[in-house]
């Protein structure tokens, strides 16, 4: 559960005590079982500033529960950009990136410019009176010039980090490592078996076998 608040979950925990909560990111889950993080490969969340610490940890907490090695790198905003540049080995490890940011919005670019991942933009209601709770990070997001870029909601970090997992699952099964198989995915096997109507089967079998007979 998101967005619960310190009453709520202490009620909810009495009476199911196995819950854990995560106070910064106000989510309630139950905790993920230990599992091997080998070829599962890696999630970055990165962060701007500390205002955009409890929707960061929202993305990185959902990755983690869906069974994906994160990386946080918090409080490297644009202001300061050698605080990112530092990092660069992380960033260009991680199979995708989750950035968080408000104010102007601009560290979802910066980092898109840097790596040749798929980045997930998530504008925050951090900021000032012409931030607008977050629009103005968001319609900077949707501007990017950087074509790697994707945005979801004001705050969403529910969303951004659920898509992060989808994406590193498929980027390691397509690598041949160990997807992540946390208890968020449950994706269905593909049939190897012909669809129906095609040529073992269906309109186009009957249609050989009728100009056979012909």
């Amino acid at each position: 559960m998101t967005r619960v608040d310190p009453v709520t979950a202490r009620a909810v925990c009495r009476a199911l005590p196995r819950l854990r909560y995560h106070a910064v990111a106000r989510v309630l889950a139950h905790p993920a079982p230990p599992r091997s993080p080998q070829g599962a490969g890696l999630i970055a969340v990165v962060c701007a500033g500390t205002g955009d610490v409890p929707v960061a940890e929202e993305a990185a907490i959902t990755a983690t529960l869906m069974g994906n090695r994160v990386a946080r790198i918090y409080d490297v905003g644009v202001a300061g950009l050698h605080r990112l540049l530092v990092h660069q080995p992380t960033l260009t490890a991680a199979n995708v990136l989750v950035v968080v940011a408000g104010m102007e919005g601009a560290l979802p670019s910066v980092i898109a410019g840097l790596v040749d991942r798929p980045v997930i933009a998530v504008p925050t209601s951090v900021g000032y009176g012409a931030s607008f709770g977050g629009v103005t990070a968001l319609l900077a997001m949707l501007n990017a010039c950087a074509p790697a870029v994707a945005v979801v909601n004001i705050d969403n970090g529910f969303g951004a980090g659920y898509v992060a997992g989808l994406v590193n699952r498929a980027v390691s099964t397509a690598r041949g490592g160990a997807p992540p198989d946390g208890p968020g995915i449950r994706l269905p096997k593909r049939s190897t078996r012909p669809a129906a109507g095609g040529p073992a089967g269906g309109h186009q079998g009957r249609a050989a076998r009728v100009g056979r007979q012909g």
